[in-house]
């Protein structure tokens, strides 16, 4: 029988967004400036998560310009409203949410003012793609047009805004409660080939379904979950920090393996937009969740594959030779596989370079 095994396995997760058992809030103000162009302050903090490209498209989609005319002012939070740190996958949810209300306030202000301007009603306007224009009519100008009217009123039109998401603690005796108000579930599929006589185990893909809300940046989605699934392959197979009550001993990264670019599977991303109730951009947030299920699945996978549960990370080859000793230690076990196998063996996983 075949060396090589393959196997599939599948892991589901959810995951509560913003800060835990906790009111979450975040601020932001957004003005239509001259020429046409938005500006938008807030606390945000760009730790290269994208955070700023996804501000920029809900500002634009909100005040009715292109992304490419919005200005995200300074973050320093002695001049700009509160955001709070970037973590607990709630950028997109907390600021992009304080970001929205603000650019519809902006948008309200001038839509008054040109109502009164053009004699109609503020339901009546609409703002798209730099244009301003009044259904029904012929009434219709640049956003360049409608702001250098709007302050010829004397009137600025800006906005300031705040987003808050409620949570409460858990009850000590029954452990009821609500510490998150959004939740994000996933499910992934991973599957894996494990060599029975070096204990390497070789991702051939994953296969990732995640609940965002609606997707303010596909893309930007799509990297998240890549990025996640690879960083939770690393935890799975390579990736072993060492404490030794409570102080790290891992001395550094020479030894510390690492994901490479020959170490990641095709990922298929999947997408589902299930709106949040309780967003005004009816978003939720991707960043954490993308990791959650990927290790459960891949140990899911090996022990399809070859009939031993791994329950310590990382599943180095030593692991998974030992695990298959102890299941037989008279023989090299063989596990039974009725899919097809492979006749050549995949390329080294980086966990035993």
């Amino acid at each position: 029988m075949s060396r090589i095994k393959r196997g599939r396995g599948m892991a589901a997760s959810w995951y509560g967004i913003a800060r835990t058992a906790t009111i979450d809030r975040a601020g932001a103000w957004a003005e239509l400036d001259d020429g046409g162009t938005g500006k938008v302050v807030t606390g945000v903090t760009e730790i290269g998560e994208g955070i700023l490209t996804v501000l920029a498209q809900i500002a634009a989609d909100e005040m009715g310009i292109k992304p490419e005319d919005v200005t995200i002012g300074d973050n320093d939070t002695a001049r700009s409203p509160e955001a709070a740190h970037a973590g607990a996958t709630r950028q997109t949810y907390m600021i992009g949410n304080s970001v929205a209300l603000a650019a519809r306030e902006a948008l309200k202000v001038l839509h008054e003012e040109l109502a009164d301007h053009w004699d109609v009603a503020t339901s009546d306007l609409r703002a798209f793609d730099g244009q301003v224009w009044a259904e029904g009519t012929n009434h219709r100008m640049s956003m360049d047009e409608a702001v250098a009217t709007c302050k010829a009123r004397g009137v600025v039109p800006v906005g300031s805004a705040s987003f808050t998401a409620h949570g409460t603690g858990l009850d000590p005796v029954n452990g009821s409660g609500s510490p998150w108000q959004a939740y994000v579930f996933g499910t992934q599929v991973a599957e894996v080939e494990v060599d029975t006589w070096t204990g390497e185990v070789q991702v051939l893909g994953i296969w990732a379904a995640h609940d965002v809300g609606r997707a303010i940046n596909p893309r930007g989605v799509e990297g998240q979950i890549e990025g996640g699934v690879v960083q939770g392959l690393g935890q799975a197979l390579m990736e072993e920090y060492i404490t030794d009550k409570g102080h790290a001993i891992t001395h550094g990264f020479a030894k510390y393996i690492l994901p490479t670019s020959l170490d990641i599977p095709q990922i298929n991303s999947i997408i589902v937009e299930d709106p949040d109730p309780k967003s005004p951009l009816r978003a939720k947030g991707i960043g954490e969740p993308s990791l959650v299920p990927t290790a459960p699945a891949i140990m899911n996978a090996i022990y399809d594959a070859i009939g031993v549960r791994i329950k310590t990370l990382p599943a180095t080859p030593e692991r998974i030779l030992k695990a298959l000793r102890e299941r037989n230690p008279k023989q090299t076990p063989v596990a039974r596989d009725n899919r097809p196998q492979r006749t050549n063996t995949a390329r080294h996983s980086a966990a035993t370079i």
